[in-house]
């Protein structure tokens, strides 16, 4: 008996016959009289009591102490097994898009049925996990799940124009924390309030009016905090240069040339004190980035005509648990929690932020992608406290999924969107090659396999460690031809399948699983078989459970 050299721990035996009979030498001195053949009467050995036992069977005293050593080998072998996938599981559990299973087709496990409340216009569901709980507003609560079971382990009530954060989206990066902080209430009554580990939450303090008015409108961050944010200095150091817009289109050209600064201040949610404040100075900006029209606006949306459309004051942000992405005229950047400041310096263009997390031997990186007006795009890598790691040429992509959460691939497309780079999380280049397909979007790094994607339905597998392109994938192959040209948005694995989520033109969702290592479809089908929470539903991974949100409610699928 031998363990096989491979990875999965296999064993093998090997049943030899020797012509002899022998008995195994394990079995001790003693025991070779009761197995000779040739000295053994008739009545002693073979099946039926006629003679020697035929070659290569063994009698019932031979097969007893073999079948225990096989009963330790196997056993052992399934221990090693089971340790080794409990190992996987935790992996997964703590790993971007972790999902425990999805080599086969998902069903309903459990359904919470009730409004889920939006972040914002474009119907993006804002969650976060806390201390391994879903977290959520729906309505006039703070709601917390548990992702396994759909049970409702705890809520809070919210008072008016209640906001909470910092929230994610799904499928985004990084919606785990410790702590949430909720602002509710009108005007001079507003008020903040921390909640932690089930849902315990703090006496509420009342913000300072004055504090509204000085350091601009309060919403929650991360870390315990309250953030402000305005911009500072005289209106007359704004110079918009050649910019204009065009009041029938509303397209603008030209740039903005001298601007306000943008202050951002941090203060204890809890105490009010203050914990940092940084200024973010202006730089000269394209005027197309100086509009109104940004997603989450800091102040608010607000109706703006064509003819009002260079907005030189506008900015708004996304609050994450580990970054704060600042964007608007002349201010593109991102801070830290404790409040490093992290930008993209060069001529006028626009910049685009991606946290990566936080990496082993390395802490929260960070990218930001300035995409210049006049120039290619560059991406640098900042350190947590504001050290550069490195520059890489081109857009830079992180994977959505991973089953390698401490050694994180990264992904850059050029310009042209036809060549495709390997870095390191340093900025070390691994490998550069064409692709055939443009711009592809890094889904997955899974089993030593990048899974990439382009908006025409091509889904391709490349070799992390060369390269190679090793298998490819249409959309048009599942089971319903009309998710032909559907775009795979988003991606979960389990550390050895990739599950796909193909949206089409109609924006129904279609799920494909992959086997990550060989492209071949495992199973699909729509999400309509699977949940019946609405169609309009957007998936996420907590804890390693598969939930998807609607308006409706959520399910827990598996």
């Amino acid at each position: 008996m031998a363990r096989d050299s491979g990875e999965g721990g296999s064993f093998v035996f090997d049943l030899v016959d020797d012509g002899g009979g022998d008995v195994p030498s394990s079995l001790g001195p003693d025991a070779a009289s009761e197995y000779d053949p040739d000295g053994a009467g008739p009545d002693d050995v073979g099946p039926d009591a006629g003679g020697p036992a035929p070659r290569g069977v063994l009698g019932l005293r031979t097969l007893a102490p073999v079948a225990a050593v096989l009963a330790i080998a196997l056993g052992t072998g399934f221990a090693v097994d089971g340790m080794r996938d409990a190992a996987r599981i935790e992996r997964i559990r703590e790993a971007p898009g972790g999902v425990v299973d999805v080599s086969a087709p998902l069903e309903k496990l459990w359904t919470w049925e009730g409004p889920v409340s939006s972040e914002d216009s474009m119907g993006w569901f804002a969650v976060a996990e806390l201390e391994g709980v879903l977290a959520f507003q729906a309505e006039d609560e703070l709601i917390g799940l548990d992702p396994a079971s759909g049970e409702q382990v705890w809520s809070m009530p919210l008072g008016e124009d209640a906001e909470c954060g910092p929230l994610g989206y799904p499928g985004g990066r990084g919606p785990a924390t410790s702590g949430l902080v909720c602002l509710q209430g009108a005007g001079a009554a507003r008020e903040a309030i921390t909640v932690g580990r089930g849902g315990a939450a703090s006496e509420p303090r009342r913000l300072d009016a004055a504090d509204g008015r000085r350091y601009g409108t309060a919403h929650p961050g991360p870390d315990g905090t309250v953030l402000r944010a305005r911009r500072i200095g005289p209106e007359s150091a704004i110079d918009v240069g050649d910019a204009r817009c065009t009041e029938a289109t509303g397209e603008c050209s030209g740039s903005v040339e001298a601007g306000r600064d943008l202050q951002l201040r941090a203060e204890d949610a809890t105490t009010g004190e203050e914990r940092w404040r940084v200024t973010i100075p202006f730089r000269a900006t394209a005027a197309q980035e100086c509009t109104p029209w940004y997603g989450n606006p800091w102040d608010g949306w607000e109706y703006v005509s064509a003819d009002e459309a260079l907005a030189p004051d506008a900015f708004g942000a996304q609050i994450g648990t580990g970054l704060i992405d600042l964007w608007g005229c002349g201010i593109w950047a991102a801070i830290t929690p404790d409040g490093t400041l992290l930008r993209a310096d060069g001529v006028p263009g626009l910049a685009r932020v991606v946290s990566l997390g936080d990496v082993r031997d390395a802490g929260r990186m960070t990218t930001i992608t300035a995409m210049e007006s006049d120039g290619p795009p560059n991406t640098t890598l900042y350190r947590p406290d504001g050290g550069v790691v490195g520059e890489i040429p081109g857009y830079v992509r992180a994977p959505q999924a991973t089953d390698e959460p401490d050694a994180l691939t990264l992904l850059a497309s050029d310009e042209s969107g036809f060549r495709l780079s390997s870095y390191a999380v340093d900025g070390t280049e691994r490998w550069d090659v064409d692709v055939a397909d443009g711009s592809p979007e890094f889904l997955a790094q899974v089993a030593g396999i990048a899974v990439t994607a382009t908006w025409t339905g091509s889904v391709r597998g490349f070799d992390l460690a060369t390269g190679a392109e090793r298998w490819s994938w249409d959309t048009g192959e599942t089971g319903d031809p009309s998710y032909g040209n559907a775009y795979a948005g988003q991606a979960f694995t389990d550390g050895q399948f990739v599950l796909l989520v193909l949206q089409s033109e109609s924006g129904t969702l279609w799920l494909a699983s992959l086997d990550a290592t060989s492209g071949e479809l495992v199973w699909d089908g729509s999400i309509a078989d699977a949940i019946s929470v609405g169609q309009d539903a957007a998936l996420l991974s907590v804890g390693g459970h598969l939930l998807a949100m609607s308006p409706a409610g959520i399910s827990g699928l598996g």
